[in-house]
């Protein structure tokens, strides 16, 4: 199964990671392979259990027609995950700055390296603004 999972590793803490479930390994855990992540000799990609609070099915996709306007909620794909911030300003050639409050770093990104923002809540994919 394909999901996206939440790692508490310090560096890359707050962002979710594209990975396949490999299988149950004790309660509410699963061995995870994850599909960008590799381990520490570049050998293959990383293995390891995670609990199940801190995996979640992939997001839909959401096709953003129009771009994104400054405020807008999005994730941004960075260092192999995806992050939360927020557009901080809208530039041109589809690029926009994305600020990430809760490492104070703003970055600019290419609309295709962005999507927006959504949770998961009760077995649902919410966008914040619906909440």
């Amino acid at each position: 199964m394909q999901v996206e999972v939440l790692t508490d590793e310090d560096g890359l803490k707050g962002a979710w990671f594209a990975a396949t479930i490999i299988e149950p390994s004790g309660e509410d855990k699963y061995l995870i392979e994850y599909k960008t992540l590799r381990n520490d000799d570049d050998t293959e990609f990383l293995r390891e259990v995670i609990r199940a609070c801190n995996i979640r099915p992939c997001p839909p996709e959401i096709i953003v027609v129009d771009g994104f306007k400054v405020w807008d909620e999005v994730d941004a794909y960075y260092n192999e995950g995806w992050w939360v911030g927020v557009i901080a300003k809208v530039l041109i050639n589809s690029n926009y700055e994305v600020s990430f409050i809760e490492y104070d770093e703003k970055i600019t990104f290419n609309q295709a390296d962005l999507r927006p923002h959504q949770d998961w809540l009760n077995g649902k994919w919410v966008v914040p603004s619906d909440v």
